[in-house]
């Protein structure tokens, strides 16, 4: 029996729980997203010089909140609480001092939404 052919059979042993917390520690491991495109998207690292890192997908992206016309800035600051979980004085700081980053490291799906609902109260947003 081979190698692969003995981690299979050992993978169908695995309950939901298992494989669930298998696939999130390979997520961590190989820096794989698995919730691309329905299936394992593996990023290969640089082989030999590195320039392959360079065309690599971005899986990692900033909320920035670039500017907040004044009469939106209410809307904006009840958006950016609902984001970000802070505080009514930590957000206004937050809002008072545009531009800044909102949300650092997330998922492209939850920069796109955040961005959406940022942009539906009025601000200008941008995603690095």
């Amino acid at each position: 029996m081979s190698k692969v052919e003995s981690i299979v059979d050992e993978l169908k042993t695995l309950t939901l729980l298992e494989a669930s917390e298998l696939v999130q520690k390979i997520e961590e491991t190989f820096n794989v997203d698995t919730s691309v495109g329905g299936g394992m998207m593996m990023m290969a690292g640089p082989a030999g010089g590195g320039s392959e890192s360079a065309e690599e997908e971005k899986t990692e992206f900033d909320v920035v909140l670039e500017q907040v016309p004044a009469d939106k800035k209410i809307a904006i600051l009840k958006v950016v609480r609902t984001i970000t979980g802070l505080g009514l004085k930590e957000a206004k700081a937050l809002v008072d001092t545009a531009p800044q980053t909102i949300q650092e490291a997330i998922s492209k799906d939850a920069a796109e939404d955040a961005k959406k609902q940022l942009e539906e109260a009025g601000a200008t947003i941008a995603l690095k």
